[in-house]
């Protein structure tokens, strides 16, 4: 359980470590779609943690979903800099998230689960893979609508 607490802090905050080489209009221009995109994986997880989607054997604190080192950590910081070197190439974007998350959901998972981490219950390895597909949509989309109604509004005042 030591290894797993040291593990969870360490994927919380070496993803951090990155951030200072983002510059800064970077990580103001991309932050709000990470962020919005990192609350709706909070409720997706207790959505299918109801669904028995997967299982993380257990919770970081009483009611605080075991997967919130994902989100804040390698979820969020990579959505950042995969919006950097992506963004307006929709393409690549695709193909890097594709990539990304086949990676995690054919490897990562595995890995995850035999260190006890969590694993798949209700939901195949492909299913994960869709689920993924939806989110890489929706966090393009979010920063298209951001960028053409809050930062073009933002530019012209």
């Amino acid at each position: 359980m030591k290894k797993l607490n040291l593990l969870m802090i360490l994927m919380t905050i070496l993803p951090w470590l990155s951030v200072p080489l983002l510059r800064g209009l970077t990580f103001k221009r991309f932050l709000p779609a990470a962020l919005f995109m990192s609350l709706y994986l909070v409720a997706e997880g207790r959505f299918a943690e109801k669904k028995k989607w997967w299982w993380f054997p257990f919770n970081v604190r009483p009611n605080v979903i075991a997967e919130l080192p994902l989100i804040f950590g390698p979820f969020l910081v990579g959505s950042l800099w995969i919006l950097k070197y992506t963004y307006g190439k929709f393409n690549l974007y695709l193909l890097i998230n594709l990539l990304v998350d086949s990676v995690f959901t054919y490897f990562g998972i595995e890995w995850f689960k035999k260190i006890g981490y969590v694993s798949l219950v209700r939901l195949t390895k492909f299913q994960l893979s869709l689920v993924f597909l939806i989110k890489t949509f929706l966090l393009y989309g979010f920063q298209v609508v951001y960028e053409r109604y809050f930062l073009q509004k933002a530019s012209s005042n």
